[in-house]
């Protein structure tokens, strides 16, 4: 069954789940490719980075000798991942205008 929440990126019909843009032009297929490829690369890089994260470590226990809260030993991860996201964005985004 469909989730009548969500409209595929892809599809003609996505200003439904969208307040703020009322108008989209039509995408060539070639435009719709590319928006689906970027978006593809741009998981495929997410899950590599996923990948990378350490076992998360309880709250005040040491890590080479030094006291990490929980979530301290990945921010550096969790930045990368934003910046990917926010690269996806930009280049959707240029795809669509």
């Amino acid at each position: 069954m469909a989730d009548t929440h969500y409209v595929d990126s892809a599809c003609d019909g996505r200003t439904v789940n969208n307040s703020l843009r009322h108008k989209y032009r039509i995408l060539s297929e070639e435009e719709k490719a590319n928006m689906q490829a970027v978006k593809d690369k741009g998981q495929e890089f997410l899950d590599l980075i996923d990948g990378l994260r350490t076992p998360t470590q309880p709250l005040g226990e040491n890590v080479d000798g030094i006291s990490m809260a929980i979530g301290t030993i990945d921010r550096e991860l969790v930045i990368a991942a934003e910046r990917i996201e926010e690269a996806v964005m930009w280049a959707v985004k240029h795809i669509a205008a």
